[in-house]
């Protein structure tokens, strides 16, 4: 049968049947979950640019947005294993459909913050809502792509998050000089108009996304067979080590580890996603460029990500690949906490980015790489439930020093030992290449 025959690994020429299966799947979901993407972390950091104009308005300290910042990931994360679990049962078209209809609504209802007690309700809801998304997809995606394309094509997925800056920074920017038009504030104007897209795009989500490769009816029969043969055997090779049950995995050390170490990486993200734009805004600069100034960092990030990431699957090494980005975001946040020059500055955030992002584009292989199924689903859940309260940490931690010392910088600077810690546990943890990649056929 050709889908035991024609493959002839990674190190050979891909036959014919794997590279048009590949392409196929590629085109057809890769941007479709991009978009999709893109608005769902515009909801999640558009914050960071409204409070721009919000925080002065409402009266926000750096502490009470610390706390709506972050306050988003405690919704998130009690919500995040259960949703997971539900899109296992349900359905990807189905489930993240829901996801995406119900945290649009939320995103544009962020319009009617009137005080601290909305502004904390609001965001909760939004976590609750979106709970589940981000580790759905890198569930779904396991379902498409075996484990020597897994980096690459997560790295594409995930270019959405600093595409999302690289375009939405500017936008927002802009979207807050709307301020007055119709009665609204520009922040208003920021929350609504960006809250829509996903509304309209979770209804096209319940008619284009295919659950499962078996119900692809646009792969030919070989495509499917080629496909369900290379998956198969990858499980097979991973439930040969051992099969873990839903208790066994969520218990597991190697889960714990694996979240602690994302715990440190979402710490450094979200603290410079929600305050970038404020320390961009005190050079001096108007809200519009301040949009197109923060999106320089993401620029070199996104080109950073893809190229790593294809470079981790070619070398088909894991480890280097998320420890040393760790390390350098540890080391450029450090030193842009001791430099005042803004251009100074900005090289070092840039290179902070570029580590944020190749990391992103490389870690979700190491759990994917030996959990399958109901076991997946729940621990690739936990690890981004947990690793999303540095999501609260991290802005948290940045607001805390800077209304202590009057200085953001130095919040980045205490920030930089999250990261330090993650990359240090990465070497230590390592990772089994062998139990990851599968060569069928021989």
């Amino acid at each position: 049968m050709s889908q035991t025959t024609t493959y002839t690994g990674s190190a050979g020429a891909k036959s014919a049947i794997e590279t048009s299966t590949i392409r196929a799947i590629s085109w057809r979901l890769i941007p479709f979950l991009v978009l999709a993407y893109f608005f769902s972390y515009l909801d999640r950091v558009n914050l960071g640019f409204a409070a721009l104009t919000m925080n002065a308005e409402l009266k926000f300290t750096p502490l009470i947005f610390s706390w709506g910042a972050g306050i988003f990931f405690i919704g998130y994360f009690i919500f995040e294993v259960p949703s997971n679990l539900a899109l296992e049962k349900f359905g990807a078209s189905r489930w993240i459909a829901r996801i995406m209809v119900t945290w649009g609504i939320i995103s544009a209802l962020m319009a009617l913050t009137n005080g601290v007690n909305s502004f904390y309700v609001l965001r909760f809801l939004l976590g609750v809502a979106e709970a589940g998304f981000f580790p759905g997809i890198i569930l779904y995606l396991t379902y498409w792509y075996p484990a020597e394309y897994r980096a690459r094509f997560l790295a594409a997925f995930a270019i959405a998050v600093p595409v999302s800056t690289v375009i939405g920074a500017p936008i927002s920017g802009l979207l807050l000089g709307l301020d007055g038009a119709m009665g609204l504030k520009g922040w208003q104007w920021l929350f609504v108009l960006e809250g829509i897209p996903s509304v309209l795009l979770g209804v096209v989500t319940w008619f284009y996304l295919t659950d499962r490769p078996e119900k692809a009816d646009w792969l030919s029969a070989e495509q499917k067979a080629w496909l369900k043969a290379k998956l198969d055997a990858e499980i097979a090779a991973k439930q040969a080590v051992k099969h873990l049950t839903l208790g066994e995995a969520l218990s597991s050390p190697k889960v714990i580890m694996l979240s602690l170490i994302y715990f440190g990486f979402v710490g450094a993200l979200y603290g410079m996603q929600f305050w970038l734009p404020q320390i961009v805004k005190a050079f001096g600069l108007t809200n519009a460029q301040t949009g197109f100034v923060t999106a320089i960092p993401y620029v070199f990030g996104t080109i950073a990500m893809i190229l790593w990431a294809r470079h981790s699957d070619a070398t088909r090494e894991r480890v280097m690949h998320v420890g040393a980005p760790m390390i350098l975001i540890a080391v450029a946040l450090a030193v842009s906490s001791y430099i005042t020059d803004p251009t100074m500055t900005m090289v070092a955030l840039t290179f902070a980015a570029i580590g944020v992002f190749c990391v992103f584009g490389v870690f979700w292989t190491l759990p994917t790489s030996w959990l399958s199924g109901t076991a997946a689903a729940g621990a690739i859940a936990l690890i981004n439930s947990i690793g999303n309260l540095a999501g609260f940490g991290g802005p948290y931690l940045i607001g805390w020093v800077k209304e202590a010392t009057g200085q953001t910088s130095t919040g980045l600077l205490v920030l930089a030992v999250l990261p330090l810690l993650a990359g240090i546990l990465v070497f230590i943890g390592g990772h089994e290449t062998k139990h990851e990649f599968v060569e069928q056929g021989r």
